[in-house]
């Protein structure tokens, strides 16, 4: 059984996309669509940068999308592979969800771009810049993470925002708590703590009136029907109902992302090959948290088609 997945914020790049745009109609017309729906030149930012413009939150996050929809037109297009003939599942970390239920057609293409944007303005909004802080621990399990967040909070927050894989969990919260997680890394067993170069401290409490914003945006844009199952992040369980969806996409803006949990789920139900579509990203969380699978990065031209005879 196979499942696409789809990375999340941190795999933007500036040119990501060229190479498909200059190669493929099918993602031309992808990212034109994307800046339509926006109502701005997003494309151009993707190919030129600067690199502080497409960081931005709210352009980092329907770019990645776009580059991962167009990876999927193409494939879908030019090499006749249907998403739901050819996967069991769909999966994305963080803003990467929005990307899996724009593949399985629960979102359109546009509503995707703008629920994205909007998502990244209002996480950015949520928490003034100075307030929040992450930091990567590497080398930490979960139980190692959930102690040294205990430790550092202090009265502040400071949560588990992702946990991605069995050597590396992400904290988020009080800028102040996230420096004394890093500064205490040594004694609670960790390798290294980073400091992550993001603008807002994502999936955690702190980001309440970013799920507030969402909430309403999705009621107003609800998720249609999926044509396959997703695995969801706060869950790390498999959802079809959209009704579900919907209200997971809001719980997600402050939840963690079980990603680790969710790999294994997946392959518990029988995954053994999973595809990750538009960055190299999730795919080697994946291989550090599960044996015998098969993970394959699909970016440029010579992935698809690579891709496209395997399948």
């Amino acid at each position: 059984m196979r499942a696409f997945v789809f990375p999340g914020q941190g795999s933007q790049k500036v040119g990501m996309g060229v190479e498909l745009a200059q190669a493929s109609a099918a993602a031309r017309a992808v990212f034109e669509e994307v800046d339509d729906a926006l109502d701005q030149k997003l494309s151009a930012i993707m190919r030129d940068g600067p690199d502080d413009a497409l960081t931005l939150t709210e352009n980092a996050q329907p770019a990645i999308m776009a580059n991962a929809i167009a990876v999927l037109r193409v494939l879908e297009q030019e090499g006749g592979i249907t998403l739901a003939d050819k996967a069991q599942f769909v999966a994305g970390h963080s803003l990467g969800e929005y990307t899996a239920l724009c593949a399985a057609g629960a979102f359109s293409l546009a509503d995707t771009a703008r629920l994205l944007k909007l998502r990244g303005q209002s996480m950015q909004a949520a928490v003034p810049v100075g307030v929040g802080a992450m930091c990567a621990l590497l080398g930490a399990d979960i139980d190692k993470a959930q102690a040294l967040a205990d430790a550092a909070a202090e009265g502040e927050v400071c949560t588990v925002a992702n946990d991605n894989d069995p050597t590396q969990v992400v904290l988020s919260g009080h800028k102040g708590a996230i420096e004394r997680a890093i500064a205490l890394v040594k004694d609670h067993g960790i390798k290294r703590g980073v400091a992550l170069p993001v603008s807002a401290p994502f999936h955690c409490p702190l980001m309440q009136p970013a799920a507030d914003a969402m909430a309403e945006a999705l009621g107003k844009t609800p998720p249609g029907p999926l044509s396959v199952p997703l695995f969801a992040n706060v869950t790390a369980a498999m959802v079809t109902d959209p009704a579900e969806v919907q209200r997971l996409l809001v719980e997600q803006v402050c939840g963690r992302v079980r990603w680790r949990e969710s790999v294994i789920a997946m392959q518990a139900a029988g995954v053994d090959s999973f595809v990750e579509l538009g960055g190299k990203v999730v795919g080697p969380m994946i291989g550090r948290t599960v044996a015998d699978v098969t993970v394959t990065s699909v970016i440029g031209m010579a992935d698809i088609e690579a891709l496209i005879k395997e399948l």
